[in-house]
């Protein structure tokens, strides 16, 4: 194993765990797309079915495991735990324009047509895709959600760390995987993308005062509590006039105490 597939593993372990420390400290998935997590659930499930049938390592089945379980983690913290907090009405990408098409190119494109190496082939492609679902989404909304960005922008450096994993292996071992290459590099470029779009966005808005447009639930919120307010000024029902004035008396109910 050489430095860029460590740092790789590290960056994707690392982007994992801050989604999770970011949806357990809030005690909310807002801004997380559920469908991007489920896609990624179904990832390691279809790449790791060898776990138990296949020891390469006890780093590589470390990882599996790990990988697994906290794929898994997400997607009951997002759907169980703290479903009240999860949007789907932004979350509204279909699934089915990505699970379609990378089977039917697992099916046609692969480097041998066995059960394994077909569903291997499938995690591959669909691993590349699945972040689209949560690209989607941010891109519905104008609110600023940097942690989200930062998970993105790590994700992406994730498989640009195995691309040079696999320049780094063909130049010394005379290995390559034009499946796993073509994949990693469709990857790296949605997520570095769509991350450095935030990362600009959120420094502008740190240097130039610039702040994204509330959404429209936060300003529904806004005239609803407004709405929920008191009167400050409240005319008595049963005032009286006072002396020779023929007036009502206004009571104010929250006046400034006398200087």
């Amino acid at each position: 194993m050489n430095i860029f597939r460590l740092l790789g593993d590290l960056s994707h372990l690392l982007a994992i765990l801050l989604l999770l420390h970011r949806i357990w400290k809030t005690r909310s998935c807002d801004g997380i797309s559920g469908k991007s997590q489920l896609l990624f659930a179904l990832v390691f499930s279809t790449r790791y079915l060898d776990i138990f049938t296949n020891f390469v390592s006890v780093y590589n089945t470390a990882l599996k495991i790990v990988f697994l379980a906290s794929s898994f983690a997400t997607v009951y913290l997002m759907f169980v735990k703290f479903k009240a907090t999860y949007d789907r009405s932004r979350d509204s990408f279909w699934m089915v324009c990505l699970l379609l098409p990378t089977a039917l190119l697992a099916l046609l494109v692969n480097h041998e047509f066995s059960m394994m190496e077909i569903l291997w082939t499938f995690s591959i492609y669909l691993e590349s895709v699945a972040i689209l679902p949560q690209l989607f989404m941010v891109s519905k909304t104008s609110e600023d959600e940097s942690l989200v960005s930062h998970y993105l922008f790590i994700l992406g450096s994730y498989k640009a760390f195995y691309l040079l994993n696999w320049v780094y292996r063909f130049y010394n071992e005379g290995y390559s995987d034009l499946i796993a290459i073509f994949a990693g590099i469709v990857q790296t470029g949605l997520c570095f993308s769509v991350g450095c779009h935030f990362t600009l966005q959120f420094a502008s808005a740190r240097l130039f005062g610039t702040a994204p447009a509330p959404a429209a639930a936060t300003l529904e919120q806004l005239d609803a509590t407004l709405q929920k307010q008191p009167d400050v000024e409240v005319l008595a029902a049963d005032t009286k006039p006072v002396g020779t004035s023929q007036f009502p008396v206004r009571v104010v109910t929250d006046a400034p105490a006398p200087l």
